[in-house]
């Protein structure tokens, strides 16, 4: 019910998100129309205010027309005038200049001829001036009519501005109550928040602090050939959790008789189960890591078993960019955890990772993440210091090792690759790339609450076992004889924890190899969440070694160590 409710809230959470940002988003709309309206109002009143000094212009010029019209009049009257006075005063002067005029007569029409000229063009230049003022007199009009018409768009342009305003206004207000709702559900987020964690990891814990999963690889190669005659079968069950080996064996007498052995893990995943399949069932306990519990994953099984891809995935010299759906628990892990973290930081966490990377050869600790060339068989010494020590909370930690911050889920891909081209492999019977030793990922992880002061400190060591096998199968010499001595002594003193631990012996003899004093802390401690993948090679040539190896795992399975705690960051 508690993970329905929080479903239920992280959805209506995501609903009121959607209509704050739809509200958000029309708040946007209309403040762009208002900007609009506001610019349009402006273009408006500059064309009303250019309209006016226009219509002031011509007004002017008009009256300056009709001022020169009236001065030119009043100069042409003048003149008549002072004709008129000429003539009176040549009537007067008639008898005695009557010679004198006849000799100006000539002169005076040519003057009048001249005079009459000027005065019909004068007369002209007044009936196109009086045009011109009946026209801008009628631009006037038209001018004072669109003035008219720009005001009252102006008025209804306010009205609507008004109505906007008063519209945001409103939906500033539902804004401000939805703000109110979110922040109300976010802090109800996070209350449900630390009860998924406490929830999750309480199914964790039923399931078993310490479970086994089985995984059998697909036939490669030749071996398709033998595909009707392979030693494994997977019985019909619902909760696909078993496997049978049978077995053939010849008595004295020279009788082949047939056994079968049954073996029941918490999960069986058969040759097709993809990569995708494998992690969904390990996502959980990757959660429990992000959660500040201590984790363990390691694989174990022969050489050639599929430990390697199980763990990795493709070889990360070779693949540059692997497609997702072949990647490993590693850097599927990672990414896991970077998107979590994403939503997580919604709800106040911030977390930092770091990881490390380390390989366990002829019982030395070697740091896979040093540059090449400082390896201690290349003759560097950086690789002696490395010492396996308990910290002041009780941790196992290894002094002196490269510790690198993981800030992004492609830096994992250089993690595997530094640390493939540094770990020890060779070619051995059963496989011409054999892992000579364990190789462990460990990454850190500590989140802080900046909202709730809640803190966390988990801890993901991701183990991939060097190939278990007998001498006589891996056709081991010279080096590769003292590698197979020194893998098969620290899987037989993980045998004997295993085998103390589920005896419930007082004295588990954890510092009888490297591997086991490493993983004293989540096999022993009762502090940590556990799961070991048996990796089974299918063909009928390891039907022994299988046997082996899930026989191995059976007593695995059968351990408690223990309820896990949840570590709070220092």
């Amino acid at each position: 019910d508690l993970e329905e409710f929080s479903k239920y809230m992280i959805m209506k959470n995501r609903t009121a998100r959607k209509s704050k940002k739809l509200l958000s988003v029309e708040l946007e709309h209309n403040s762009t129309q208002v900007t609009q309206l506001e610019f349009d109002k402006s273009i408006l009143t500059t064309k009303l205010e250019t309209a006016e000094k226009q219509l002031q212009t011509l007004q002017e010029s008009a009256a300056e027309r009709q001022r020169l019209l009236q001065s030119e009049r009043r100069a042409h009257e003048d003149v008549v005038d002072d004709i008129q006075r000429k003539f009176k005063r040549q009537e007067e002067q008639l008898v005695d200049e009557q010679r004198a005029l006849k000799k100006s007569i000539s002169a005076l029409q040519d003057s009048l001829e001249s005079t009459q000229a000027r005065l019909k063009a004068t007369k002209e230049e007044s009936m196109r001036l009086e045009n011109t003022v009946s026209k801008q007199a009628s631009d006037q009009l038209e001018l004072e009519s669109g003035s008219r018409t720009l005001k009252a768009k102006a008025e209804r342009l306010e009205d609507i501005l008004s109505e906007r305003e008063i519209h945001i206004a409103e939906l500033e207000e539902a804004l401000a109550s939805r703000n109110c709702d979110v922040s109300e559900l976010e802090a109800k987020l996070r209350t449900e928040e630390t009860t998924r964690r406490r929830l999750h990891n309480t199914v964790q814990e039923l399931k078993g602090n310490i479970r086994v999963f089985c995984r059998v690889r697909p036939l490669v190669g030749e071996e398709k050939a033998m595909a009707g005659a392979l030693p494994l079968s997977f019985p019909e069950c619902e909760e696909k959790n078993e496997i049978e080996l049978s077995q053939s064996s010849e008595n004295a007498l020279g009788k082949t008789t047939a056994r079968a052995f049954p073996f029941k893990f918490d999960r069986v995943f058969a040759p097709d189960s993809t990569q995708d399949l494998v992690f969904d069932e390990v996502s959980q306990l990757i959660q429990s890591a992000l959660d500040g519990y201590p984790v363990c994953i390691f694989a174990y099984g022969q050489t050639g078993s599929g430990k390697t891809h199980t763990m990795q995935g493709p070889d990360a010299i070779t693949s540059a960019r692997p497609e997702r759906k072949i990647l490993g628990i590693i850097p599927r892990a990672v990414q896991q955890i970077y998107d979590n973290t994403s939503k997580l930081a919604e709800r106040g966490w911030e977390y930092t990772l770091e990881g490390q990377f380390l390989e366990i050869y002829n019982e030395t600790l070697q740091d896979l993440l040093v540059p090449a060339g400082h390896s201690a068989q290349q003759g560097g010494d950086r690789q002696a210091r490395l010492e396996i020590y308990q910290d002041s909370e009780g941790h196992t930690r290894v002094k002196n090792i490269t510790t690198v911050a993981v800030d992004s889920a492609e830096r994992v891909h250089w993690l595997l690759a530094r640390a493939a081209e540094n770990r020890t492999v060779a070619a051995t019977n059963c496989n011409e790339r054999s892992s000579r030793s364990h190789s462990v990922f460990t990454l850190y992880l500590r989140g802080k609450n900046m909202l709730t002061g809640e803190s966390s400190s988990g801890v993901l060591n991701l183990i991939d076992l060097a190939g278990s096998e007998r001498l006589s199968s891996s056709g081991s010499k010279g080096d590769r004889l003292k590698e197979t001595q020194a893998i098969n002594k620290s899987l037989s003193s993980l045998g004997d924890v295993i085998a103390a631990l589920a005896k419930g012996s007082r004295h588990v003899p954890y510092r009888n190899s490297k591997l086991t004093h490493l993983l004293q802390e989540s096999l022993g401690g009762g502090n940590s969440k556990t799961l070991m993948f048996v990796c089974v090679n299918p063909s009928p040539a390891s039907a022994q070694e299988s046997l082996c190896s899930l026989q191995f795992a059976t007593k695995v399975n059968s351990c408690q160590i223990g309820t896990a705690k949840r570590q709070a960051a220092a």
